[in-house]
């Protein structure tokens, strides 16, 4: 039995929202919080001390959209200034020369990155398997940084030649996407409390795979028992294509499918209507907010306010390394919380509430109950921020700071009770080295 004391937060976030404690702290066993409170409340040894030195601690952070391997292809001058398609059809033909090794470099240095700004659990949607590439290659990566990841088994079906966006080389067949499918599910699937590895299924969008596919992708992840995801409305082209080549708008496009539910998340929605809103929030299907790589595409801004008035699931992704070009969760809760300032008015999205976002909403969005707060029961999936860096310098509210003021790296980051963050830098795995690799293989696919 392994104990964890962490002590000394000048403000422990419990809950997101609310739930504040001054001089705060956690106790853990074995992974699991048993005790939350101020100092006084809580036991005063244990195998490991963690010292808070009067930062924030906040629970974990909760990406729940990304593509880990785009962050080969940051900048790409093609693609600087292109919208979404024009964006795609500019990558499509450099992603199509990666291969396993370029899975596995991009998915350490991605969750070592997404470590670096607080971020323990990531869905990374994975959608393309060039030169021999499978999801494995991911999934074997991350089993070393110690962060919980969802792998999802993303599909592209329909080339250029059958009316799709992406060239005909990276497409696969259907038959052959629901084989690997069922296999990645039955091979790595953690359905229990504090699983750190958990599969879903993930077409890639609309304009990608066939219906049929969708269909058949929703009843295998219903008879496997994972969810869902794919990308839906992320721009007008989007819902140009649906309403062209489907005769309806996404909302109505999903709900035909079978792709509503708490089972299915749904990456962007930036142009779901108030129809399409109320469907979600009926349906309790979620949604995972971008806003960093919806303005770098210029692709709109979502209604945030509205669904989360609705009582739609949100929670926060930071979506390709190479549609964002960076890859920093409390940057995205700042993003989101500016645009629906700008959209709605100054109080339209609170500080805490975007931090919320990042918290509670994410792990509410990926059907995790067990993690998203600091309460007895749930996991020890913690972030302890510094509060004496210098773009924090004359903050009087330090909780409202991590999210108003210039970037912050995390000092600490705990997952399972275990450090993967310590001092500022990652520790559970050889990142440097990573990212070693990393400028090579990139300086082969530029050149």
């Amino acid at each position: 039995m392994v104990t964890l004391l962490l002590r000394g937060a000048a403000a422990l976030v419990s809950e997101g929202m609310a739930g504040e404690i001054a001089d705060g702290g956690l106790f853990a066993r074995d992974g699991v919080i048993e005790k939350v409170g101020p100092a006084a409340d809580l036991p005063t040894d244990a195998d490991e001390i963690v010292e808070a030195h009067g930062g924030v601690v906040t629970p974990g952070l909760v990406n729940t959209h990304h593509h880990l391997f785009q962050n080969f292809t940051r900048a790409v001058p093609a693609g600087v200034d292109a919208p979404l398609f024009g964006w795609l059809r500019a990558l499509y033909p450099i992603w199509a020369r990666l291969g396993p090794e370029h899975i596995r470099v991009s998915t350490l240095v991605g969750l070592g990155e997404l470590a670096l700004s607080g971020a323990t659990t990531v869905a990374d949607h994975l959608y393309l398997f060039p030169n021999g590439a499978r999801l494995d290659d991911a999934i074997d990566a991350a089993r070393e940084t110690g962060i919980r990841l969802h792998a999802t088994r993303g599909a592209m079906s329909i080339g250029e030649s059958d009316g799709g966006l992406p060239p005909d080389a990276l497409v696969e067949s259907e038959a052959a996407i629901l084989r690997d499918s069922a296999r990645v599910v039955d091979a790595f699937h953690d359905s229990t409390p504090g699983a750190m590895l958990r599969v879903g299924l993930a077409p890639c969008s609309p304009f990608s795979v066939s219906r049929d596919l969708m269909r058949d992708a929703a009843a295998l992840a219903r008879e496997k028992g994972v969810m869902l995801h794919t990308h839906l409305a992320e721009n007008a082209e989007d819902v140009a294509y649906s309403l062209e080549r489907f005769g309806c708008r996404p909302g109505q496009y999903a709900e035909d499918l079978g792709w509503i539910g708490a089972d299915v998340w749904h990456a962007h929605c930036v142009k779901l209507d108030a129809d399409e809103i109320r469907l979600f929030a009926h349906s309790e299907t979620g949604v995972a907010h971008c806003p960093c790589s919806n303005c770098r595409l210029g692709s709109g801004i979502a209604p945030v306010r509205a669904m989360l008035d609705a009582g739609v699931r949100v929670g926060l992704g930071v979506d390709g390394s190479a549609s964002n070009d960076s890859a920093d969760l409390m940057a995205e809760a700042r993003q989101a919380m500016l645009l629906q300032r700008v959209a709605n008015g100054a109080e339209a999205l609170k500080t805490r509430e975007a931090l919320s976002l990042a918290t509670a909403g994410g792990a509410s969005v990926l059907g995790r109950d067990d993690l998203g707060s600091l309460a007895p029961g749930k996991r020890a999936d913690f972030v302890v921020w510094p509060t004496d860096y210098d773009g924090a310098a004359g903050a009087w509210d330090p909780v409202a700071a991590l999210v108003l003021c210039a970037p912050v790296r995390a000092r600490h980051v705990y997952v399972e009770g275990r450090a993967v963050v310590r001092d500022g830098r990652v520790v559970s795995f050889d990142y440097g080295g990573a990212l070693r690799r990393h400028r090579e293989l990139a300086s082969e696919l530029r050149a």
